[in-house]
């Protein structure tokens, strides 16, 4: 799963892969801004355990990212982010693929949105040719 989310988010126009947190945590950013974070992590406690995951977070919505917590077990407020608007998800399969694409883009969308105006431009023309 993690190398067709790293596809996936890749795939977004002008998205760029980083490393600015060390080597263990990739960041994608949408002309220079930050949409999504994934890395490799255990559970930790309470969690069950000692099994690593793949753990994602998105930027979203303040009540959508309440709704999506009560929905889902594996989605958490968000890990070393501002926990209103960012969530992390488990990737431990319990998130269909459609959903956590919709999160994806969703999160992309919030931060082209945050962008100067003429980069959301370049943004909305490029998915606009598609």
């Amino acid at each position: 799963m993690p190398e067709h989310i790293r596809n996936y988010l890749l795939n977004r126009p002008f998205t760029e892969m980083q490393y600015p947190f060390g080597e263990g945590v990739e960041v994608y950013k949408v002309k220079g801004k930050m949409f999504a974070t994934l890395s490799l992590g255990k559970l930790g406690k309470g969690g069950g355990g000692d099994d690593a995951y793949w753990w994602m977070n998105l930027k979203c919505d303040p009540d959508e990212a309440i709704m999506l917590r009560d929905i889902f077990r594996s989605i958490i407020p968000g890990y070393h982010m501002n926990k209103r608007l960012w969530n992390t998800v488990i990737l431990d399969g319990s998130v269909p693929i459609g959903e956590i694409e919709r999160m994806i883009d969703s999160s992309f969308d919030l931060v082209v949105a945050s962008l100067k105006k003429v980069d959301r431009q370049a943004v909305r023309l490029y998915l606009e040719k598609d």
